[in-house]
């Protein structure tokens, strides 16, 4: 399957609301096959649809060292968190050459559906955890920076206009 173009910030499909998955069928199926060819040549840790302009609430995250564990979601919804948070430096293909520490729970529990179109029911915890979180958000319209504060939001954005701007020139 192909590697998908990356939709880059600020295109206003980033801020859009992801739209549910009815079932799961042969075209979910080779959309994560996309998204998973995508992550793994970024590379990254997870990938939400939306990042690549399909706007339906589909996922996949692998945290694994060796790459072979794969989680395919469709309409994930985090049901539960700890109060423990955990810090991680974040980033996003949307917004390349950037990153940003961000603070998310460090364990949630997120129902979803699988390839088979069940319905599975995860605690997810650490990395994954945190990968999880940031591909939900992708899907309902947030990018990580929306969790810094303003000033540190504007010095990020500031920054990675500066550097799309060198790399125009």
């Amino acid at each position: 399957m192909p590697v998908r173009p990356f939709l880059v910030w600020p295109d206003p499909r980033l801020r859009q609301l992801a739209a549910p998955v009815q079932r799961v069928d042969d075209g979910t199926r080779a959309h994560w096959q996309d998204m998973a060819d995508s992550m793994y040549a970024m590379p990254g840790l997870g990938l939400a649809a939306v990042q690549i302009g399909v706007m339906l609430r589909l996922a996949v995250v692998d945290c694994t060292p060796a790459r072979d564990g794969l989680i395919r979601m469709a309409n994930p919804r985090i049901t539960a968190s700890s109060v423990k948070m955990r810090d991680h430096d974040e980033a996003s293909p949307n917004l390349p050459g950037v990153s940003a520490t961000i603070s998310r729970s460090r364990a949630v529990t997120v129902v979803y559906m699988d390839e088979t179109g069940a319905r599975v029911e995860k605690d997810f915890v650490g990395l994954w955890a945190t990968s999880v979180q940031h591909q939900i958000d992708h899907l309902n319209g947030r990018m990580y920076f929306d969790r810094l504060g303003p000033v540190k939001r504007r010095m990020l954005l500031a920054r990675a206009a500066k550097l799309a701007k060198r790399g125009r020139g």
